[in-house]
């Protein structure tokens, strides 16, 4: 295995063991998880509307776009171009470029010296903002194995793959951690010793302990695990099987996992509300939007989409959902008080990541052919789209 070493000693800030039940606010302070939480910034966000600020374009073609808690954006790129790039949640200006490249034996692995590719997919912050753990979706260099495909044809030829830490302030990768084949979403628990990796081509998703740096168990699911999310005890989760349609709950403890629901086509993504009652899935596939009971995951309410949803982000205060609608070229804002759709915006062409970043009460969103949109979710009353 890439046993993986950790260059530093200890997670900074928000990972002070012991508190299982703490999470850090936008704002930099401790809240609970669970508690009620604070409003974003401009009111209820199912009262606000989003107003375009910028189109970010250059040298990107995005896959995801994720927040940090203390403003800092990363958006990572499509796999053949091999980056990760950072902003400043403020200026809206790009901060670091990060090539996906890293040696395997300064990470404790002395076989595997030389230049080792990445290819960066999904984020996910530390709860300090300090590091973002990235998965890569291969990792092409010495001992790698076979490309990896989306379509899993080379099969256990296909070397394993890692998930990445990047160092915020430096903009440097900083651990490496093995994981299974072509790694896609990755979750974080409340408390920050935990992570969640999903594993396309093994059929399973990885438990990571955060804290030594290591896979400490791999829990089968079904074809084409995707999206994640961990509640706030710290053990429980569910997971999505994209390909096998099917929704689990997965114990990171036991390493079990339950058959939950069987959907329509392509469960994708998962995002889970801040009082942690509702889990909101997105169904591909179906263009349907299912609203779920955290603790049971008995199915409450559903909604029809826009074209191809495919991530969402939830506001601070829960109001509010933002989906991208990957063939329609836009983004719909749903109030989940009804599950009634309460702005579109038009976006660039195949969004396909979404994220809301909660300092300035913004909402960025990757676009797959190679632009970034920004808006503000802070304008009151009716829609004022671009």
């Amino acid at each position: 295995m890439i046993a993986m070493a950790i260059l530093a000693l200890v997670m900074a800030g928000g990972m002070v063991a012991g508190m299982i039940t703490r999470a850090v606010s936008p704002d930099g302070g401790e809240s609970a998880v669970g508690a009620e939480p604070a409003p974003p910034p401009g009111g209820p966000s199912n009262t606000t509307r989003m107003v375009h600020l910028d189109r970010i374009t250059g040298d990107i073609s995005p896959k995801s776009v994720v927040a940090s808690p203390t403003g800092t954006v990363i958006a990572n790129n499509m796999m053949y171009s091999h980056s990760s790039t950072l902003y400043d949640a403020d200026s809206l200006e790009l901060t670091h470029t990060v090539v996906d490249e890293v040696d395997l034996s300064q990470f404790g692995v002395p076989d595997r010296a030389g230049v080792t590719q990445g290819a960066p997919v999904e984020a996910a912050f530390t709860p300090d903002g300090k590091h973002a753990y990235v998965s890569q979706y291969r990792l092409q260099g010495p001992g790698g194995g076979e490309v990896a495909f989306d379509d899993c044809r080379g099969g256990d030829a296909v070397g394993r793959s890692a998930v990445f830490r990047l160092d915020v302030a430096s903009g440097t990768w900083d651990q490496v951690i093995e994981v299974g084949r072509v790694p896609k979403f990755i979750s974080l628990s409340a408390d920050g010793t935990r992570a969640l990796v999903s594993n396309w081509c093994d059929r399973t998703v990885s438990v990571l302990d955060l804290d030594k740096g290591e896979e400490i168990s791999e829990i089968p699911v079904d074809a084409a695990p995707r999206g994640s999310v961990i509640l706030p005890d710290n053990r429980t989760a569910y997971v999505t099987a994209m390909y096998a349609d099917e929704l689990y709950r997965v114990d990171l403890v036991t390493g079990e996992s339950e058959l939950v629901l069987e959907t329509g086509r392509k469960p994708r993504h998962l995002v889970l509300s801040p009082d942690a009652s509702r889990l909101y899935l997105t169904v591909s596939g179906s263009d349907e939007l299912i609203e779920l009971d955290a603790a049971t995951g008995e199915v409450l309410r559903t909604a029809e989409t826009g074209r191809e949803p495919r991530t969402m982000a939830i506001s601070p205060d829960g109001l509010a959902l933002y989906i991208v609608n990957y063939y329609g070229s836009s983004v719909s804002k749903i109030d989940t008080g009804t599950l009634e759709e309460i702005q579109r915006v038009e976006v660039g062409e195949n969004p396909i990541g979404i994220t809301y970043e909660p300092t300035k009460g913004r909402v960025w969103v990757a676009n797959y052919a190679g632009s970034i949109d920004v808006f503000d979710d802070t304008a009151p009353g009716a829609s004022t789209e671009p």
